[in-house]
């Protein structure tokens, strides 16, 4: 017969456990906090870059359009007087008026007469200061008595 070990109650052998995990916080995807700010840095940069030629040649595009829709508004105004003005040109009184104000033009028959208003002496040219006479020489001797320094 064989003989076999007694059985003594032994305590139980508690199973042995897994080392304890270090305490690393993951949060979405399984990515650390500071991983996860780099990966949304990294995209919001990204994106900006992606966004930012095409708004800065949208904004400059834009200022362009005002430049041009101000300068059509103002090239539209000046067709209106120039169609205007060709509509009152239109008519031959206007010619005629115009030719006798800016051309000095008479009609067959009529005398001209030109009437010249006498000039306010404050406003006249030539009209120097009463103190001091005006010289009676020729220009170039003139322009030798300032070089010479003659005449002071």
């Amino acid at each position: 017969m064989r003989r076999t070990r007694p059985t003594t109650t032994t305590p139980a052998r508690e199973p042995q456990s897994q080392p304890k995990p270090r305490h690393t916080r993951k949060g979405i995807l399984g990515l650390a906090t500071t991983r996860r700010a780099a990966v949304v840095a990294t995209v919001v940069c990204a994106l900006a870059l992606s966004i930012a030629v095409p708004l800065r040649n949208y904004l400059s595009q834009r200022s362009e359009i005002e430049v041009y829709e101000q300068r059509h508004a103002e090239l539209v105004s000046q067709v209106a007087e120039l169609n205007a003005r060709k509509e009152r040109l239109s008519d031959p009184e206007q010619i005629r008026a115009q030719a006798r104000e800016r051309l000095r033009y008479v009609m067959p028959g009529e005398t001209p007469y030109m009437v010249e208003l006498p000039s306010d002496p404050a406003t006249a040219p030539g009209a120097g200061q009463p103190g001091h006479p005006i010289p009676q020489q020729a220009w170039y001797e003139g322009l030798w008595d300032s070089v010479t320094g003659a005449g002071r």
